[in-house]
């Protein structure tokens, strides 16, 4: 999925600038970052940050358009099973998604 989001992504490319995929197998960690240059400045970003921890995604960061769950939920992942690790603890219950 994020082999995907970074495709398409590097298809339009910004000037200076890199997506780039770091996978963690052994922790479980995956990330699609951002890295480069804008003029002087170095410019670096996180565009999505999953993890896997009992059992479940643990979705840190997300900053893709449309977000990267839906297309878990595509791909099958219960709702139960994916947290929404950006928002602050009061809110999870609040979501339809897992507290943790």
């Amino acid at each position: 999925m994020l082999t995907r989001y970074a495709e398409l992504l590097n298809r339009r490319p910004k000037p200076g600038k890199e997506t780039e995929l770091v996978f963690d197998e052994e922790r479980d960690h995956y990330m699609l970052i951002s890295v480069g240059w804008s003029g002087q400045h170095r410019v670096r970003g996180t565009t999505v940050y999953v993890r896997l921890q009992n059992s479940k995604f643990w979705i840190e960061e997300d900053w893709l358009e449309h977000g990267i769950t839906p297309d878990l939920l595509q791909a099958g992942v219960p709702k139960e099973d994916i947290v929404l690790a950006f928002q602050p603890p009061e809110v999870l219950p609040l979501t339809e998604f897992a507290v943790a």
